[in-house]
Protein backbone atom coordinates (compact mmCIF):
# COMPACT_ATOMS: atom_id res chain seq x y z
CA UNK A 1 0.00 0.00 0.00
CA UNK A 2 1.75 2.85 -1.15
CA UNK A 3 1.24 7.00 0.98
CA UNK A 4 -0.74 8.33 -1.39
CA UNK A 5 -3.65 5.46 -0.91
CA UNK A 6 -2.63 5.17 2.65
CA UNK A 7 -3.34 9.01 3.35
CA UNK A 8 -6.68 8.71 1.32
CA UNK A 9 -7.89 6.17 3.51
CA UNK A 10 -7.15 8.23 6.83
CA UNK A 11 -9.54 10.76 4.86
CA UNK A 12 -12.15 8.99 4.35
CA UNK A 13 -12.12 7.18 7.56
CA UNK A 14 -11.68 10.02 9.55
CA UNK A 15 -15.12 11.23 7.96
CA UNK A 16 -16.72 7.74 8.65
CA UNK A 17 -15.46 7.91 12.17
CA UNK A 18 -16.78 11.51 12.73
CA UNK A 19 -20.05 10.70 11.04
CA UNK A 20 -20.66 7.52 13.52
CA UNK A 21 -19.43 9.09 16.20
CA UNK A 22 -21.89 12.38 16.17
CA UNK A 23 -24.60 10.36 15.02
CA UNK A 24 -24.76 8.11 17.76
CA UNK A 25 -23.16 10.72 20.21
CA UNK A 26 -20.80 7.64 21.45
CA UNK A 27 -17.44 6.48 20.24
CA UNK A 28 -16.76 5.47 16.98
CA UNK A 29 -15.44 1.85 16.30
CA UNK A 30 -13.16 0.43 14.24
CA UNK A 31 -15.61 -2.77 12.48
CA UNK A 32 -18.22 0.31 12.49
CA UNK A 33 -16.83 2.46 9.96
CA UNK A 34 -15.30 -0.44 7.50
CA UNK A 35 -18.38 -1.53 6.18
CA UNK A 36 -18.96 2.17 4.72
CA UNK A 37 -15.57 2.74 4.56
CA UNK A 38 -15.10 -0.06 1.78
CA UNK A 39 -18.61 0.22 0.54
CA UNK A 40 -18.27 3.43 -1.04
CA UNK A 41 -14.75 2.83 -2.08
CA UNK A 42 -14.06 -0.33 -4.11
CA UNK A 43 -10.09 0.55 -4.64
CA UNK A 44 -9.88 -0.21 -0.80
CA UNK A 45 -11.12 -4.44 -0.65
CA UNK A 46 -8.40 -5.45 -2.03
CA UNK A 47 -6.72 -4.29 1.09
CA UNK A 48 -9.05 -4.99 3.55
CA UNK A 49 -6.44 -6.83 5.69
CA UNK A 50 -4.35 -3.95 6.15
CA UNK A 51 -7.03 -1.09 6.56
CA UNK A 52 -8.07 -1.89 10.27
CA UNK A 53 -4.47 -1.17 11.46
CA UNK A 54 -4.51 1.80 9.23
CA UNK A 55 -7.55 3.46 10.49
CA UNK A 56 -7.66 2.54 14.10
CA UNK A 57 -5.60 5.42 15.39
CA UNK A 58 -7.54 7.67 12.96
CA UNK A 59 -10.79 6.53 15.11
CA UNK A 60 -8.95 6.65 18.64
CA UNK A 61 -8.03 10.31 18.01
CA UNK A 62 -12.00 11.17 17.00
CA UNK A 63 -12.93 9.07 20.04
CA UNK A 64 -10.76 11.91 22.18
CA UNK A 65 -12.55 14.97 21.02
CA UNK A 66 -15.66 16.27 22.52
CA UNK A 67 -19.27 16.35 20.49
CA UNK A 68 -18.67 19.66 19.70
CA UNK A 69 -15.32 18.91 18.17
CA UNK A 70 -16.25 16.54 16.19
CA UNK A 71 -19.26 18.52 14.52
CA UNK A 72 -16.87 21.33 13.51
CA UNK A 73 -14.37 18.82 12.35
CA UNK A 74 -16.59 17.18 9.89
CA UNK A 75 -18.14 20.08 8.89
CA UNK A 76 -14.76 21.20 7.94
CA UNK A 77 -14.17 18.06 6.33
CA UNK A 78 -17.68 16.78 4.74
CA UNK A 79 -20.07 19.51 5.72
CA UNK A 80 -22.73 17.86 3.73
CA UNK A 81 -22.54 14.95 6.03
CA UNK A 82 -23.14 17.36 8.75
CA UNK A 83 -26.28 18.40 6.92
CA UNK A 84 -27.12 14.54 6.75
CA UNK A 85 -27.20 14.09 10.65
CA UNK A 86 -28.95 17.64 11.22
CA UNK A 87 -31.30 16.54 8.45
CA UNK A 88 -32.53 12.84 10.19
CA UNK A 89 -32.08 14.55 13.96
CA UNK A 90 -35.38 17.05 12.36
CA UNK A 91 -37.56 13.52 11.08
CA UNK A 92 -36.59 11.93 13.88
CA UNK A 93 -38.38 14.99 15.68
CA UNK A 94 -41.63 13.68 14.60
CA UNK A 95 -41.45 9.66 14.55
CA UNK A 96 -45.16 9.69 14.27
CA UNK A 97 -46.79 9.81 11.07
CA UNK A 98 -49.28 12.79 9.92
CA UNK A 99 -53.22 11.03 11.05
CA UNK A 100 -55.21 10.53 7.29
CA UNK A 101 -57.76 12.74 6.94
CA UNK A 102 -56.95 14.94 10.16
CA UNK A 103 -57.55 18.92 10.45
CA UNK A 104 -55.93 21.12 12.79
CA UNK A 105 -58.03 21.81 15.69
CA UNK A 106 -60.58 19.02 14.71
CA UNK A 107 -58.67 15.88 15.71
CA UNK A 108 -59.80 14.25 18.58
CA UNK A 109 -58.70 10.69 20.17
CA UNK A 110 -58.98 8.65 22.88
CA UNK A 111 -57.06 6.68 25.85
CA UNK A 112 -59.80 4.04 26.90
CA UNK A 113 -57.75 1.97 29.70
CA UNK A 114 -59.50 -0.88 31.90
CA UNK A 115 -59.07 0.12 35.34
CA UNK A 116 -57.90 -3.54 36.31
CA UNK A 117 -55.18 -2.42 38.20
CA UNK A 118 -52.22 0.28 37.57
CA UNK A 119 -50.33 0.91 34.59
CA UNK A 120 -47.24 -1.37 33.30
CA UNK A 121 -44.38 0.30 31.15
CA UNK A 122 -46.44 -0.95 27.82
CA UNK A 123 -49.96 0.88 28.80
CA UNK A 124 -47.68 3.94 28.47
CA UNK A 125 -47.74 3.63 24.82
CA UNK A 126 -51.05 4.46 24.22
CA UNK A 127 -51.59 7.98 26.23
CA UNK A 128 -47.77 8.78 25.27
CA UNK A 129 -48.96 8.83 21.07
CA UNK A 130 -52.44 10.02 21.89
CA UNK A 131 -51.22 12.60 24.23
CA UNK A 132 -48.58 13.95 21.42
CA UNK A 133 -50.63 13.89 18.83
CA UNK A 134 -53.34 16.22 20.61
CA UNK A 135 -49.96 18.68 20.43
CA UNK A 136 -49.49 17.91 17.12
CA UNK A 137 -52.83 19.26 15.93
CA UNK A 138 -53.94 21.17 18.66
CA UNK A 139 -56.55 18.57 19.30
CA UNK A 140 -58.11 17.28 22.41
CA UNK A 141 -58.18 13.63 24.10
CA UNK A 142 -60.47 11.70 26.28
CA UNK A 143 -59.66 9.44 29.11
CA UNK A 144 -62.51 6.92 29.30
CA UNK A 145 -62.43 3.99 31.53
CA UNK A 146 -64.24 1.34 29.77
CA UNK A 147 -64.70 -0.52 32.77
CA UNK A 148 -68.07 -2.51 31.87
CA UNK A 149 -67.17 -6.05 32.91
CA UNK A 150 -67.17 -6.22 36.86
CA UNK A 151 -66.19 -10.27 36.50
CA UNK A 152 -63.60 -11.17 34.33
CA UNK A 153 -61.86 -8.01 34.03
CA UNK A 154 -63.12 -6.27 37.84
CA UNK A 155 -62.10 -3.13 37.93
CA UNK A 156 -59.48 -2.18 41.01
CA UNK A 157 -60.98 1.01 42.72
CA UNK A 158 -58.09 2.83 43.74
CA UNK A 159 -56.39 2.31 39.68
CA UNK A 160 -58.74 4.48 38.35
CA UNK A 161 -56.70 7.25 40.19
CA UNK A 162 -53.22 5.81 39.39
CA UNK A 163 -54.23 5.61 35.88
CA UNK A 164 -54.88 9.60 35.63
CA UNK A 165 -51.32 9.92 37.71
CA UNK A 166 -49.79 7.93 35.27
CA UNK A 167 -51.08 10.13 32.14
CA UNK A 168 -49.73 13.49 33.99
CA UNK A 169 -46.55 11.92 35.01
CA UNK A 170 -46.25 11.16 31.06
CA UNK A 171 -46.22 14.42 30.74
CA UNK A 172 -50.68 15.02 29.57
CA UNK A 173 -53.56 15.81 30.89
CA UNK A 174 -56.89 14.73 29.33
CA UNK A 175 -59.42 17.06 28.28
CA UNK A 176 -62.12 14.62 29.95
CA UNK A 177 -62.88 11.87 31.90
CA UNK A 178 -65.30 9.37 31.38
CA UNK A 179 -66.29 6.43 33.04
CA UNK A 180 -68.73 4.00 30.83
CA UNK A 181 -69.97 2.64 34.21
CA UNK A 182 -71.75 5.58 34.80
CA UNK A 183 -73.15 5.49 31.30
CA UNK A 184 -75.32 2.46 31.62
CA UNK A 185 -78.27 4.57 30.43
CA UNK A 186 -77.21 5.72 27.67
CA UNK A 187 -76.24 2.43 26.13
CA UNK A 188 -79.76 1.07 27.10
CA UNK A 189 -81.23 3.98 25.44
CA UNK A 190 -79.28 2.96 22.18
CA UNK A 191 -80.48 -0.42 22.61
CA UNK A 192 -83.91 0.17 22.54
CA UNK A 193 -83.40 2.46 19.66
CA UNK A 194 -81.25 0.03 17.94
CA UNK A 195 -84.13 -2.39 18.52
CA UNK A 196 -86.32 -0.10 16.84
CA UNK A 197 -84.36 -0.35 13.54
CA UNK A 198 -84.43 -4.07 13.67
CA UNK A 199 -80.73 -4.44 14.51
CA UNK A 200 -80.98 -6.72 17.68
CA UNK A 201 -83.18 -9.10 19.10
CA UNK A 202 -82.93 -11.29 22.29
CA UNK A 203 -81.16 -14.68 22.75
CA UNK A 204 -81.89 -17.59 25.29
CA UNK A 205 -79.37 -20.01 23.43
CA UNK A 206 -76.79 -21.35 24.93
CA UNK A 207 -73.15 -20.37 24.20
CA UNK A 208 -72.51 -23.88 22.47
CA UNK A 209 -75.74 -24.31 20.95
CA UNK A 210 -75.72 -20.38 19.22
CA UNK A 211 -72.28 -20.91 18.44
CA UNK A 212 -73.02 -24.48 16.48
CA UNK A 213 -75.51 -21.90 14.65
CA UNK A 214 -72.93 -19.41 14.15
CA UNK A 215 -70.36 -21.45 12.48
CA UNK A 216 -72.69 -23.62 10.65
CA UNK A 217 -74.37 -19.57 8.88
CA UNK A 218 -77.47 -20.93 10.48
CA UNK A 219 -80.35 -18.09 11.97
CA UNK A 220 -80.74 -18.11 15.84
CA UNK A 221 -84.57 -18.95 16.30
CA UNK A 222 -84.79 -16.15 18.14
CA UNK A 223 -83.67 -13.75 15.45
CA UNK A 224 -87.34 -13.12 14.15
CA UNK A 225 -88.78 -12.04 17.37
CA UNK A 226 -91.39 -9.02 17.07
CA UNK A 227 -89.95 -5.50 18.23
CA UNK A 228 -92.29 -5.75 21.26
CA UNK A 229 -90.94 -8.91 22.51
CA UNK A 230 -87.52 -8.20 22.10
CA UNK A 231 -88.19 -4.68 23.91
CA UNK A 232 -89.93 -6.63 27.15
CA UNK A 233 -86.89 -9.31 27.20
CA UNK A 234 -84.20 -6.80 27.15
CA UNK A 235 -86.30 -4.67 29.85
CA UNK A 236 -86.12 -7.96 31.81
CA UNK A 237 -82.74 -7.83 31.59
CA UNK A 238 -82.53 -4.81 32.76
CA UNK A 239 -84.85 -5.17 35.74
CA UNK A 240 -82.46 -8.17 36.43
CA UNK A 241 -84.89 -10.99 35.64
CA UNK A 242 -82.19 -13.01 34.35
CA UNK A 243 -78.87 -14.82 36.07
CA UNK A 244 -75.77 -14.84 34.23
CA UNK A 245 -76.10 -16.75 30.86
CA UNK A 246 -79.44 -16.88 30.44
CA UNK A 247 -80.33 -14.04 28.33
CA UNK A 248 -78.22 -11.84 26.32
CA UNK A 249 -79.00 -8.71 23.01
CA UNK A 250 -77.37 -9.48 20.01
CA UNK A 251 -76.56 -6.77 17.41
CA UNK A 252 -78.11 -8.37 14.15
CA UNK A 253 -75.40 -8.78 11.39
CA UNK A 254 -74.93 -11.35 8.39
CA UNK A 255 -75.30 -14.88 9.22
CA UNK A 256 -73.63 -15.94 6.46
CA UNK A 257 -70.56 -13.55 6.71
CA UNK A 258 -67.43 -14.88 5.70
CA UNK A 259 -65.88 -13.68 9.23
CA UNK A 260 -67.89 -16.20 11.64
CA UNK A 261 -66.74 -13.90 14.18
CA UNK A 262 -68.74 -10.91 13.24
CA UNK A 263 -72.17 -12.87 12.97
CA UNK A 264 -75.00 -11.40 15.10
CA UNK A 265 -72.13 -10.64 17.76
CA UNK A 266 -73.21 -10.34 21.84
CA UNK A 267 -74.21 -6.67 22.33
CA UNK A 268 -75.40 -7.20 26.20
CA UNK A 269 -74.93 -10.21 28.39
CA UNK A 270 -76.22 -10.50 32.10
CA UNK A 271 -73.57 -10.72 34.97
CA UNK A 272 -74.32 -11.49 38.71
CA UNK A 273 -71.32 -10.52 40.18
CA UNK A 274 -71.84 -6.66 41.59
CA UNK A 275 -69.58 -3.93 40.18
CA UNK A 276 -67.03 -2.43 42.71
CA UNK A 277 -68.35 1.07 42.45
CA UNK A 278 -70.94 2.16 44.71
CA UNK A 279 -73.04 4.17 41.87
CA UNK A 280 -73.06 1.02 39.52
CA UNK A 281 -73.36 -2.17 42.17
CA UNK A 282 -77.02 -2.50 41.39
CA UNK A 283 -77.45 -2.96 37.63
CA UNK A 284 -76.97 -6.43 36.08
CA UNK A 285 -77.15 -5.79 32.39
CA UNK A 286 -73.90 -4.88 30.92
CA UNK A 287 -72.98 -4.00 27.30
CA UNK A 288 -69.98 -5.67 25.56
CA UNK A 289 -67.33 -3.97 25.14
CA UNK A 290 -67.42 -3.27 21.05
CA UNK A 291 -71.42 -2.02 22.01
CA UNK A 292 -70.13 0.54 24.64
CA UNK A 293 -66.78 1.60 22.99
CA UNK A 294 -68.57 1.61 19.53
CA UNK A 295 -71.33 4.16 21.07
CA UNK A 296 -68.95 6.27 22.89
CA UNK A 297 -66.77 7.06 20.40
CA UNK A 298 -69.55 8.80 18.30
CA UNK A 299 -71.09 10.55 21.39
CA UNK A 300 -67.70 12.24 22.60
CA UNK A 301 -66.63 13.24 18.68
CA UNK A 302 -63.56 11.32 18.57
CA UNK A 303 -62.49 11.51 14.97
CA UNK A 304 -59.04 9.23 15.40
CA UNK A 305 -58.80 5.50 16.98
CA UNK A 306 -55.68 3.58 17.86
CA UNK A 307 -56.42 -0.11 18.39
CA UNK A 308 -53.99 -2.86 18.51
CA UNK A 309 -53.45 -5.05 15.50
CA UNK A 310 -55.22 -8.38 16.62
CA UNK A 311 -58.53 -5.59 17.26
CA UNK A 312 -59.66 -5.44 13.63
CA UNK A 313 -62.77 -7.55 13.99
CA UNK A 314 -63.78 -4.21 16.59
CA UNK A 315 -64.38 -2.35 13.89
CA UNK A 316 -66.11 -4.72 11.15
CA UNK A 317 -68.57 -5.28 14.27
CA UNK A 318 -68.97 -1.74 15.44
CA UNK A 319 -69.55 -0.59 11.43
CA UNK A 320 -72.97 -2.38 11.76
CA UNK A 321 -74.58 -0.78 14.66
CA UNK A 322 -72.65 2.66 12.72
CA UNK A 323 -74.40 1.50 9.83
CA UNK A 324 -77.89 1.18 11.40
CA UNK A 325 -77.64 4.80 12.75
CA UNK A 326 -76.30 6.55 9.87
CA UNK A 327 -72.92 7.18 11.87
CA UNK A 328 -69.74 7.74 10.03
CA UNK A 329 -66.77 5.47 11.26
CA UNK A 330 -63.83 7.67 12.92
CA UNK A 331 -60.68 6.87 11.14
CA UNK A 332 -58.75 3.91 12.43
CA UNK A 333 -54.80 3.23 12.93
CA UNK A 334 -54.02 -0.24 13.86
CA UNK A 335 -50.37 -1.04 15.66
CA UNK A 336 -48.77 -4.19 16.56
CA UNK A 337 -48.13 -5.08 20.37
CA UNK A 338 -45.12 -3.95 22.14
CA UNK A 339 -42.47 -5.53 23.82
CA UNK A 340 -40.47 -4.98 26.63
CA UNK A 341 -36.68 -5.85 27.18
CA UNK A 342 -34.81 -6.19 30.55
CA UNK A 343 -37.36 -7.62 32.61
CA UNK A 344 -38.03 -11.05 33.95
CA UNK A 345 -41.45 -10.26 35.36
CA UNK A 346 -44.06 -10.49 32.61
CA UNK A 347 -45.61 -7.23 31.42
CA UNK A 348 -49.21 -8.39 32.44
CA UNK A 349 -51.36 -6.38 34.88
CA UNK A 350 -52.92 -10.34 36.46
CA UNK A 351 -49.37 -11.71 36.37
CA UNK A 352 -47.50 -8.62 38.44
CA UNK A 353 -50.83 -8.69 40.76
CA UNK A 354 -50.65 -12.09 41.62
CA UNK A 355 -46.73 -11.93 42.50
CA UNK A 356 -47.32 -9.25 44.61
CA UNK A 357 -49.86 -11.22 46.09
CA UNK A 358 -47.61 -13.69 46.54
CA UNK A 359 -45.13 -11.29 48.25
CA UNK A 360 -42.34 -11.97 45.09
CA UNK A 361 -43.13 -8.33 45.13
CA UNK A 362 -43.08 -5.12 47.21
CA UNK A 363 -45.38 -3.46 45.47
CA UNK A 364 -46.56 -2.32 42.08
CA UNK A 365 -43.09 0.08 42.51
CA UNK A 366 -40.90 -2.68 43.01
CA UNK A 367 -37.76 -1.90 40.74
CA UNK A 368 -38.36 -5.39 39.59
CA UNK A 369 -42.01 -4.69 38.14
CA UNK A 370 -41.99 -3.46 34.72
CA UNK A 371 -44.69 -0.61 35.71
CA UNK A 372 -45.09 2.76 35.29
CA UNK A 373 -44.94 3.31 39.08
CA UNK A 374 -41.58 1.56 39.56
CA UNK A 375 -40.14 3.77 36.75
CA UNK A 376 -41.30 6.93 38.57
CA UNK A 377 -39.96 6.02 41.71
CA UNK A 378 -36.37 4.77 40.24
CA UNK A 379 -36.32 8.42 39.03
CA UNK A 380 -36.70 8.01 35.16
CA UNK A 381 -39.05 11.39 34.31
CA UNK A 382 -42.12 10.61 31.98
CA UNK A 383 -40.94 12.84 29.62
CA UNK A 384 -38.49 10.15 28.81
CA UNK A 385 -40.84 7.59 28.36
CA UNK A 386 -42.81 9.16 26.30
CA UNK A 387 -40.03 10.23 23.46
CA UNK A 388 -39.09 6.42 23.45
CA UNK A 389 -42.81 5.16 23.06
CA UNK A 390 -43.17 7.72 19.98
CA UNK A 391 -39.93 7.06 18.76
CA UNK A 392 -41.59 3.55 17.90
CA UNK A 393 -43.82 4.61 15.42
CA UNK A 394 -47.00 3.10 14.06
CA UNK A 395 -46.11 -0.09 12.84
CA UNK A 396 -48.75 -3.12 12.29
CA UNK A 397 -45.68 -5.49 12.83
CA UNK A 398 -44.78 -5.72 16.98
CA UNK A 399 -42.59 -3.54 17.91
CA UNK A 400 -39.37 -4.03 20.55
CA UNK A 401 -39.07 -1.25 23.09
CA UNK A 402 -35.03 -1.51 24.18
CA UNK A 403 -34.93 0.40 28.16
CA UNK A 404 -31.69 1.42 27.13
CA UNK A 405 -33.46 4.07 24.74
CA UNK A 406 -35.61 5.35 27.57
CA UNK A 407 -32.68 5.41 29.89
CA UNK A 408 -30.79 7.39 27.01
CA UNK A 409 -33.03 10.11 27.23
CA UNK A 410 -33.58 10.15 30.63
CA UNK A 411 -29.57 10.37 31.11
CA UNK A 412 -29.95 13.67 28.14
CA UNK A 413 -32.75 15.17 30.59
CA UNK A 414 -30.89 14.75 34.24
CA UNK A 415 -27.16 14.83 33.73
CA UNK A 416 -26.33 18.20 33.27
CA UNK A 417 -28.70 18.86 36.62
CA UNK A 418 -27.87 16.21 39.10
CA UNK A 419 -24.53 16.17 41.85
CA UNK A 420 -21.66 13.71 41.82
CA UNK A 421 -21.17 11.74 44.87
CA UNK A 422 -18.95 8.54 45.33
CA UNK A 423 -20.84 5.14 46.75
CA UNK A 424 -19.36 1.76 47.95
CA UNK A 425 -21.12 -1.61 47.23
CA UNK A 426 -20.57 -4.28 49.85
CA UNK A 427 -21.22 -7.15 47.38
CA UNK A 428 -19.34 -10.27 46.51
CA UNK A 429 -15.79 -9.65 48.01
CA UNK A 430 -17.06 -6.88 50.36
CA UNK A 431 -15.89 -3.17 50.78
CA UNK A 432 -12.39 -3.39 51.57
CA UNK A 433 -10.52 -1.00 53.92
CA UNK A 434 -7.39 0.25 54.06
CA UNK A 435 -5.60 3.32 56.00
CA UNK A 436 -3.90 5.73 53.77
CA UNK A 437 -0.43 6.86 54.43
CA UNK A 438 0.46 10.03 53.17
CA UNK A 439 -1.45 12.86 50.64
CA UNK A 440 -3.85 15.32 51.33
CA UNK A 441 -6.30 15.14 54.82
CA UNK A 442 -8.95 15.81 53.00
CA UNK A 443 -9.93 14.71 48.96
CA UNK A 444 -11.23 18.08 46.61
CA UNK A 445 -13.71 16.79 43.99
CA UNK A 446 -16.17 18.59 42.13
CA UNK A 447 -19.69 18.59 42.65
CA UNK A 448 -20.20 18.48 39.16
CA UNK A 449 -17.63 17.86 36.19
CA UNK A 450 -19.02 19.83 34.20
CA UNK A 451 -20.06 23.12 36.37
CA UNK A 452 -16.77 24.24 38.61
CA UNK A 453 -18.95 27.01 39.48
CA UNK A 454 -21.27 24.41 41.52
CA UNK A 455 -18.27 23.70 43.70
CA UNK A 456 -16.19 20.94 45.47
CA UNK A 457 -16.97 17.83 47.51
CA UNK A 458 -14.57 17.97 50.72
CA UNK A 459 -14.27 14.62 51.64
CA UNK A 460 -12.05 13.65 54.84
CA UNK A 461 -9.48 10.87 54.24
CA UNK A 462 -7.52 11.14 57.78
CA UNK A 463 -9.39 7.31 58.84
CA UNK A 464 -8.39 5.34 55.93
CA UNK A 465 -10.71 4.52 53.06
CA UNK A 466 -13.17 2.00 51.51
CA UNK A 467 -13.11 0.80 48.52
CA UNK A 468 -14.55 -2.12 46.23
CA UNK A 469 -12.72 -5.26 46.44
CA UNK A 470 -12.86 -5.39 42.50
CA UNK A 471 -10.93 -1.92 41.99
CA UNK A 472 -8.10 -2.82 44.85
CA UNK A 473 -5.10 -3.77 42.82
CA UNK A 474 -2.60 -6.30 43.69
CA UNK A 475 0.05 -5.40 46.39
CA UNK A 476 2.84 -3.40 44.83
CA UNK A 477 0.48 -1.77 42.70
CA UNK A 478 -0.85 1.50 42.25
CA UNK A 479 -4.93 2.71 41.68
CA UNK A 480 -5.72 6.38 41.50
CA UNK A 481 -8.64 7.17 44.18
CA UNK A 482 -10.50 9.86 42.65
CA UNK A 483 -10.12 13.32 43.46
CA UNK A 484 -7.20 12.29 46.25
CA UNK A 485 -4.50 11.07 44.15
CA UNK A 486 -2.41 8.25 43.28
CA UNK A 487 -1.50 5.50 45.75
CA UNK A 488 0.89 2.33 46.21
CA UNK A 489 -1.39 -1.01 47.83
CA UNK A 490 1.30 -2.45 50.32
CA UNK A 491 0.27 -5.18 52.30
CA UNK A 492 -1.50 -3.28 54.95
CA UNK A 493 -2.19 0.22 53.73
CA UNK A 494 -2.45 2.73 50.51
CA UNK A 495 0.78 4.71 50.41
CA UNK A 496 0.54 8.39 48.45
CA UNK A 497 2.92 8.54 45.29
CA UNK A 498 2.34 12.01 44.39
CA UNK A 499 2.37 10.66 40.81
CA UNK A 500 0.51 12.81 38.19
CA UNK A 501 -2.76 12.07 36.20
CA UNK A 502 -0.75 10.66 33.58
CA UNK A 503 -0.11 7.68 34.77
CA UNK A 504 -3.77 6.94 34.35
CA UNK A 505 -3.34 6.84 30.45
CA UNK A 506 0.04 6.22 29.74
CA UNK A 507 0.89 3.53 32.49
CA UNK A 508 -3.00 2.22 32.49
CA UNK A 509 -3.45 3.29 36.39
CA UNK A 510 -7.37 2.53 36.98
CA UNK A 511 -9.10 5.78 38.43
CA UNK A 512 -11.43 4.37 41.19
CA UNK A 513 -14.20 5.94 43.61
CA UNK A 514 -14.27 5.14 46.99
CA UNK A 515 -15.87 6.89 50.81
CA UNK A 516 -13.75 7.56 54.31
CA UNK A 517 -13.59 4.49 56.18
CA UNK A 518 -14.29 6.38 59.16
CA UNK A 519 -17.07 8.96 58.22
CA UNK A 520 -19.62 7.53 55.82
CA UNK A 521 -23.15 7.03 55.05
CA UNK A 522 -24.60 3.46 54.98
CA UNK A 523 -27.04 3.24 52.33
CA UNK A 524 -29.16 0.34 50.50
CA UNK A 525 -29.56 0.73 46.96
CA UNK A 526 -32.74 -0.84 45.57
CA UNK A 527 -32.25 -1.97 41.98
CA UNK A 528 -34.09 -4.34 39.12
CA UNK A 529 -31.38 -7.19 40.15
CA UNK A 530 -32.04 -7.30 43.77
CA UNK A 531 -30.71 -4.91 47.12
CA UNK A 532 -27.47 -3.76 47.23
CA UNK A 533 -26.25 -2.75 50.46
CA UNK A 534 -23.28 0.06 50.40
CA UNK A 535 -21.42 3.16 51.88
CA UNK A 536 -21.72 6.91 50.58
CA UNK A 537 -19.61 9.59 50.99
CA UNK A 538 -20.68 11.71 54.12
CA UNK A 539 -22.23 14.83 52.17
CA UNK A 540 -24.63 12.22 50.55
CA UNK A 541 -26.51 12.81 54.12
CA UNK A 542 -27.23 16.20 53.03
CA UNK A 543 -29.91 14.97 49.84
CA UNK A 544 -33.25 14.01 51.19
CA UNK A 545 -36.21 12.40 49.53
CA UNK A 546 -36.71 12.88 45.73
CA UNK A 547 -33.07 14.21 45.05
CA UNK A 548 -31.19 12.75 42.36
CA UNK A 549 -27.41 11.88 42.63
CA UNK A 550 -25.22 10.48 40.15
CA UNK A 551 -22.84 7.69 42.16
CA UNK A 552 -19.89 7.72 40.22
CA UNK A 553 -19.24 4.60 38.09
CA UNK A 554 -21.98 2.96 39.59
CA UNK A 555 -25.52 4.99 37.73
CA UNK A 556 -27.89 7.61 38.76
CA UNK A 557 -30.23 7.53 41.73
CA UNK A 558 -32.95 9.05 43.24
CA UNK A 559 -32.90 9.30 47.50
CA UNK A 560 -36.01 7.66 48.41
CA UNK A 561 -35.78 7.28 52.29
CA UNK A 562 -33.57 8.97 55.01
CA UNK A 563 -35.53 8.24 58.41
CA UNK A 564 -34.72 5.05 59.99
CA UNK A 565 -32.73 3.65 56.93
CA UNK A 566 -31.04 5.27 54.15
CA UNK A 567 -32.76 4.42 50.75
CA UNK A 568 -32.08 4.92 46.68
CA UNK A 569 -33.43 3.54 43.94
CA UNK A 570 -31.03 2.84 40.82
CA UNK A 571 -32.01 4.66 37.93
CA UNK A 572 -29.69 3.74 35.36
CA UNK A 573 -25.86 3.84 34.67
Amino acid sequence: MDEDLRDRIKEQAEIDALYNAIEHESEAQVGAIMGPLMGENPEFREYGDEIPGVIAPVVERVNELSHEQRRERLDELAPERLEEIDAEEEEDDQALPDLPNAEEGEVRMRVAPNPNGPWHIGHARMAAVVGTYKELYDGSFICRFDDTDPETKRPDLDAYEQILDAIEYLGFEPDEVLKASDRLETYYDHARDLIDAGGAYTCSCSGDDFSELKNAGEACPHRDKDTETVHEEFTEMIEGEYSSGEMVLRVKTDIEHKNPALRDWVGFRMIDTPHPREEAAEYRCWPMLDFQSGVDDHLTGVTHIIRGIDLQDSAKRQQFVYDYFDWEYPEVIHWGHVEIDEYDVPMSTSTISELIEDGELDGWDDPRAPTIESLRRRGIRGEAIVEAMTELGMSTSNVDLAMSSVYANNRELIDDETDRAFFVREEDGGAVEKSLSGGPATASVPIHPDHEDRGTREIPTDDGVLVESDDLPPTGERVWLKGFGCVRHTEDRFEYTGDDLDVTREEDVDIVHWVPAGENVSLRLRTPDGDVSGYAEPGVSGYGPDDRLQFERVGFVRIDAVDEERVAYYTHS
